[in-house]
């Protein structure tokens, strides 16, 4: 699956080729896996076609799982069956610890040997008569072939190159090749020392015989007589001791030297010391080993610290490619690390770009609805709404021209800060909407811009709490509480945007200006109620008393009321804050109360109705039964006198019981 098959399959042209070429492997793959602590594998060829094989590990008790290894590869790739037994098992002691050291006796036999093993006569003499069929039609083949051809260059009988055609036809390449030699060596010292400048040869005993020139050249100590390879260099991979007899063990493996910094010339020593990659081959005619290697170099900038140039490898040497090769590989992994890096920073842009804009969007949603501000940043036009009932409420501080007049201004800003953060708080708590103040002026609305049918309760609800509020800000010049006058009116009013710059929403209409006509003709501490706003809260659970006939400037004459209290909401879901009972079921001590925390109160029709066609329609205001909390038993009143003085809406039978219906958010 992973493609490693082919690479398998193409290490050797047979099980021998196969083995040898496994350290190879295991050396290249130990460049991508770095913890891999592969075995080694060494073949001795036995004139009777036998082999042993030479298996060493720092891990023991493996040695079990190699004969069904090699048998499948065997099998798989040569179709040869071969047999392994165990000949000797060894613990030997090398650089890193002890190895251990299995000798496995392997024997081939080719399936043609098998089938001829087997008892089956009949079935032997029909394979071979097909056998002799098809050599007799593939010589007839190559014998016109062979007649065809004119001229032929090799003097050979005409037999002797059917036969050898044949023979190359029926059999494998690797196993009938024959290599020819040369009687003598026909190259010089001096052109084989420069076509391969990185070699070294040495005997038995380490003594370097000779070495290439560019080896030489980096390593200046090679130049001296009889010295010892391990003088100068020490090997890295295979992890072995440094003698002829552990690297005759490991031949098969790829040899990695390092030159020894200590023997270095004293300019050189701050450099990285040289590297050496290459392969060990026991010459038997001279008892010398050599060393045919390169320098192990990934990089131009690995040629550079150690003051090399590509000129000084060889040019058939592929060392030179693969510097070039990674070079291209490195700079597009660079680039492709700087593509990461600029990821990764307009990840993170983006994502304080999202947090700067919730705080745009939360800046806007507080200056306008949020319906509204969706449409002007997309560029809309905010057409005016037509609401045909709601409720406004506008509120002031009592005697506010005389504190102005006694008081430092930035005493006025902290006073009116404190005032407006109180009812602000309450705007989330009643979920009425904030229309704006000037000066000491408050004004909100319900049933604006999201129509619903309990406005008249949410803005009465509000109002007891801005009294309830305006108790905890004190008067800078007297240090008493403050008083303010409070004044709700109940009808019908066109909303819209206008302006373009610091756009705001803003209320049109005769609503407008009664509510502010209430205010202004209002007691300081009380909430005066219009003729609308009292029809609008009757049999809602408030008390309600009659002011009696007043002279309202523009008006005339009105019949007013003021609202006293909520007689089924308690003080603390008036405010918003978490009840007693639920706290007490929370654990938490009575009295602490987190200034964020808001118990939203919940009202019966708390989903907002729908807009149609642009015009926000809030039709007939429904009269529910019992109390504007939700979650009160909803019970007929019972009728009762209305007093001339004072209306007073019925009482439930669960008044005593304390409401456990504010959602904390």
């Amino acid at each position: 699956m992973s493609g490693y098959d082919r690479m398998l399959r193409t290490l050797g042209g047979n099980l021998t080729e196969f083995i040898e070429n496994l350290d190879a492997l295991h050396s290249y793959l130990a460049l991508s896996y770095q913890e891999m602590n592969a075995p080694s594998f060494r073949v001795e060829k036995a004139a009777d076609g036998k082999m042993l094989l030479h298996y060493y590990s720092d891990r023991s008790g493996l040695c079990h799982i190699v004969p069904g290894i090699i048998e499948a590869v065997a099998k798989d790739f040569f179709d040869t069956d071969v047999t392994m037994d165990i000949l000797n098992m060894s613990k030997e002691e090398e650089r890193t610890g002890k190895k251990e050291h299995v000798v496995f006796l392997v024997v081939q036999k080719s399936h043609r040997e098998i089938r001829r093993a087997k008892p089956n006569w009949k079935q032997d003499n029909q394979d071979i008569l097909r056998d002799q069929e098809a050599m007799e039609a593939a010589f007839l083949r190559m014998k016109e072939k062979y007649l065809s051809v004119s001229v032929c260059p090799v003097k050979k009988s005409h037999w002797e190159i059917v036969r050898s055609i044949v023979m190359f036809g029926k059999g494998h390449l690797v196993n009938t090749f024959v290599p020819v030699y040369p009687e003598q060596l026909w190259i010089e010292q001096k052109t084989f020392c420069n076509a391969f400048p990185f070699h070294i040869v040495f005997d038995e005993s380490l003594r370097v015989k000779q070495a290439g020139v560019n080896i030489q050249k980096y390593v200046p100590g090679l130049q001296t007589q009889k010295i010892r390879l391990d003088e100068y260099f020490s090997i890295i991979h295979p992890q072995v001791t440094f003698n002829i007899f552990s690297i005759c063990k490991f031949i098969n493996s790829q040899f990695v030297l390092k030159a020894r910094r200590e023997r270095m010339p004293e300019a050189w020593k701050s450099q990285p010391a040289l590297k050496l990659r290459g392969q060990m081959i026991w010459m038997e005619a001279v008892g010398c080993m050599v060393y045919m290697c390169s320098p192990k170099l990934r990089s131009l900038q690995e040629l550079e610290e150690r003051g090399m140039h590509l000129s000084d490898i060889a040019p058939h040497d592929t060392t030179r490619d693969l510097i070039l090769l990674n070079q291209q590989r490195l700079a597009e992994i660079e680039l492709s690390n700087q593509l990461e890096r600029k990821k990764e920073e307009l990840r993170i842009l983006s994502k304080h770009l999202a947090i700067e804009k919730k705080k745009t969007e939360t800046l806007l949603y507080a200056m306008l609805p949020e319906h509204v501000a969706n449409q002007l940043k997309e560029g809309k036009k905010v057409a005016a709404g037509e609401f045909k009932t709601c409720t406004i409420l506008f509120s002031d501080v009592v005697t506010f021209t005389n504190i102005c007049a006694a008081c430092q201004p930035i005493q006025i800003v902290k006073m009116l800060n404190s005032m407006y953060s109180k009812f602000d708080r309450l705007t989330s708590v009643h979920e009425v909407y904030k229309v704006e103040t000037i000066g000491d002026a408050y004004m909100v609305v319900g049933g604006v811009p999201v129509p619903v049918g309990s406005h008249a309760q949410r803005v009465a609800n509000f109002a007891l709490g801005m009294r309830i509020s305006a108790k905890e800000v004190m008067n800078p010049i007297t240090g008493e509480p403050i008083q303010i006058r409070v004044g709700i009116h109940t009808g019908p009013v066109l909303a819209g945007v206008v302006g373009d710059k610091m756009p705001r929403y803003c209320l049109f209409g005769d609503t407008v200006n009664t509510a502010s006509r209430m205010e202004s003709h209002g007691l300081p501490d009380k909430v005066h109620l219009s003729p609308t706003a009292y029809s609008a809260l009757e049999n809602q659970g408030f008390e309600i008393i009659e002011r009696g006939e007043i002279e309202v400037k523009g008006k005339g004459k009105m019949t007013t009321y003021f609202l006293i209290r909520n007689l089924h909401a308690s003080e603390d879901e008036i405010m918003g804050r978490p009840q007693s009972l639920l706290d007490r079921k929370d654990g938490s001590a009575p009295g602490g109360q987190d200034s964020k925390t808001v118990a939203i109160m919940r009202y019966e029709d708390s989903e907002p109705l729908p807009l149609t066609s642009g015009k926000a329609d809030a039709s007939e205001e429904p009269t529910p039964e019992g109390s504007s909390v939700t979650g009160q038993d909803s019970v007929e009143a019972a009728d009762r006198q209305l007093s001339s003085e004072r209306t007073q809406t019925p009482h439930f039978p669960n008044d005593a019981l304390p409401s456990a219906f504010c959602a904390l958010l």
